[in-house]
């Protein structure tokens, strides 16, 4: 009987929750990029301080593995930005490569080039990580070879060196925030920040159910996502929010090699060009997705803070 009792319990629960309309489960892995600096720097921050309460939101909202992505010449700019790669590890998470100097494949003066440029990242990685697995590339501005020559060249490279590639299917555009917060910051412009912050908030729901429906639309299913974000001083304040908004769309954080083993990486990966992976299969296979219908904004963030003249 007190089985039984239990189960009806169980039952009555799970349909309680149903009906409370529970968002359907959604894969989420989380990866950082341009560890160890991105960005200006606020006054009174330092990159140890922005690191510091990434970390702490990824560990409140139970992130058990978070990539970092490293432009490895930061540390030669900053030795004292170490201090980030060491508080990642100690937390637990892992770091890849992003290329020592963020070079964009496309951008680069030739294939050579952009191979020496993801060498010369390894040794700060293997400092770090020691035997753990940083075998993982971010391509830069996520340009993996519009032309097919330089597509597969690199490919070719990255699989003969051991590496996986860490694609994305969902990001928030964060980058276009950082240098405007920090100007904002320091001109102590709370309006102009709280006004920001309203924009990218509603930009966070809109890019996140735009991921959840283009997969469907492309792939006929729900997807595994990997979510990008940098670790910059409006993404780690901004972060709290970002997290509630992404556990009441039902998100699970999974590890990246989960999210990447599902064919829907693959497929885009094969494909020059560029992106987010569902726009990419999308126009490799003619589907038209429905226009960005990102909130519109006043604010100019190229703009917005600067001093006149």
């Amino acid at each position: 009987m007190i089985k039984r009792a239990m189960a009806l319990c169980l039952l009555l629960g799970s349909a309680a929750a149903a009906q409370a309309g529970d968002p359907p489960r959604f894969d989420v892995a989380i990866t950082v990029d341009d560890l160890p600096a991105h960005g200006q720097l606020p006054p009174g921050t330092t990159r140890a301080d922005i690191a510091r309460r990434f970390l702490a939101t990824l560990k409140a909202h139970h992130v058990a593995e978070a990539y970092g992505f490293v432009n490895a010449r930061g540390l030669a700019e900053d030795p004292a930005s170490d201090a980030v790669l060491t508080l990642w590890r100690k937390a637990g998470y892992p770091l890849a490569n992003h290329s020592y100097s963020h070079l964009n494949l496309d951008g680069a003066p030739s294939l050579d080039a952009w191979q020496a440029d993801v060498i010369a990242g390894e040794p700060a990685l293997e400092r770090h990580m020691g035997k753990g697995d940083w075998h993982w590339l971010r391509f830069p501005n996520l340009s993996s070879g519009k032309d097919a020559t330089r597509h597969d060249g690199a490919a070719a490279f990255l699989k003969q060196r051991g590496y996986r590639i860490a694609s994305v299917s969902l990001a928030f555009e964060d980058w276009d925030y950082s240098d405007a917060y920090a100007r904002c910051r320091a001109q102590g412009d709370d309006r102009m920040i709280a006004a920001m912050k309203r924009h990218y908030l509603a930009v966070v729901d809109q890019a996140i159910a735009r991921a959840k429906a283009n997969a469907q639309r492309v792939h006929g299913r729900p997807i595994p996502h990997v979510l990008l974000l940098h670790v910059g001083a409006w993404t780690a304040d901004t972060l709290p929010d970002v997290m509630a908004r992404l556990d009441a769309a039902g998100a699970r954080y999974i590890p990246l090699a989960q999210a990447e083993a599902d064919p829907a990486y693959a497929q885009a990966e094969a494909l020059p060009g560029g992106g987010g992976i569902i726009e990419r299969v999308a126009q490799a296979q003619g589907i038209a997705l429905p226009a960005d219908s990102a909130p519109a904004s006043e604010i100019d963030l190229r703009q917005a803070c600067r001093a006149p003249g």
